[in-house]
């Protein structure tokens, strides 16, 4: 009866964890949508509540961690339960840290003031579609333990780097051709970099969910395409 209780008190505490590592994953899809979408409207109000915020998302990351180091204390898990927890804290830190990419962006679009973008956007909003559609589907791979979907999802992070890439490029032609638009510029590439680090550390929430289904760390390589 007593190893019944602490199992169903687990279990409980599990789900708690999940819960929350889900709702942390949503918030920091919507703030990275928002700020791209601040950006493309030239919306400075809604830039400054994307980093506003950000101390939500800080608070979730540590009620987070919080809950993972008490039910290792409380409930000693091991194995497969304790892989969980720890792939957890570590997913909570990653997405934590995507939601500072996305309060970076706001304060770009803070900074840009009312100044013209340089250029249509184009690619970056496509960036940022990508990166939310891999958050996602990297949230559904953890609470589903689907390690063939966390794989699918790392292997989508090279269609961000080549739009970056491609932003990059574009952006110095730019530079190069009228050195007066290096300010602008320059705005569009912090946001840039900051949707592609968002690319690789979704990557690494999939090597964590890898973690706590197999048991492996390391690199989580997308499967080769047959023939």
């Amino acid at each position: 009866m007593a190893s019944s209780f602490t199992r169903s008190a687990l279990d409980h505490e599990l789900q708690s964890i999940r819960d929350d590592v889900l709702r942390l994953g949503s918030l920091v899809e919507e703030q990275t949508e928002r700020a791209v979408r601040a950006l493309k409207d030239r919306d400075i109000d809604l830039a400054r509540q994307v980093v506003a915020v950000d101390e939500r998302v800080n608070q979730l990351r540590y009620k987070i961690e919080e809950q993972c180091l008490t039910t290792i204390a409380r409930q000693q898990p091991a194995a497969a339960d304790l892989r969980l927890i720890v792939a957890s804290m570590h997913m909570a830190v990653e997405m934590e840290r995507m939601a500072d990419h996305a309060a970076g962006i706001g304060s770009v679009v803070i900074r840009m003031g009312h100044e013209p973008l340089l250029k249509p956007l184009i690619d970056i909003p496509r960036m940022q579609v990508t990166c939310c559609e891999m958050l996602h589907q990297a949230m559904e791979a953890y609470i589903t333990g689907d390690v063939a979907l966390a794989r699918a999802v790392v292997k989508r992070d090279e269609e961000v780097d080549q739009l970056y890439n491609q932003v990059l490029r574009e952006l110095i032609t730019y530079m190069i051709g009228d050195p007066r638009t290096t300010p602008r510029a320059t705005y569009l590439l912090w946001v840039a970099h900051n949707l592609e680090r968002t690319a690789d550390r979704v990557t690494n929430l999939c090597e964590r969910i890898q973690f706590a289904v197999t048991g492996e760390l390391g690199d989580l390589a997308p499967e080769e395409d047959e023939n």
